[in-house]
């Protein structure tokens, strides 16, 4: 069986390190992406699974490269994971309205974070 592949889409590279690192450890293949740019890119490139995305992101972001991802015949059916510092009610609803999967508001316990993903992606 191979691995499922996970893109990690954060700017913040302290944050992007301890969830590959996570995600490596439970078996997963992680791809990483430091902006909304190279998101779009390598999510149409390799196709991923599952995208775990921050929302608040210097130049695309992450509500904008959801909608992208639905919108996209071919990668619509990527399950998507927000992972944000934004707790609002509404942007919590405006996520799952864009197609999420989950909305894990930061900071997260990586316990629980990896029992959803597993659960997602069984």
């Amino acid at each position: 069986m191979t691995a499922k592949k996970i893109l990690v889409v954060d700017d913040d590279p302290y944050i992007l390190m301890s969830l590959e690192f996570l995600l490596q450890k439970n078996n997963y293949h992680v791809i990483v992406a430091r902006n909304g740019r190279e998101a779009l890119e390598l999510v149409k490139q390799e196709r991923p699974d599952l995208v775990i995305l921050d929302i608040m992101m210097p130049d695309v972001d992450g509500f904008a490269i959801a909608r992208s991802i639905k919108q996209d015949p071919l990668i619509k059916n990527t399950k998507i994971v927000f992972l944000s510092a934004k707790s609002r009610e509404s942007d919590q609803k405006k996520g799952m309205e864009l197609g999420a999967a989950l909305y894990i508001i930061k900071p997260f316990s990586t316990r629980s974070l990896i029992k959803e993903i597993n659960q997602l992606l069984e």
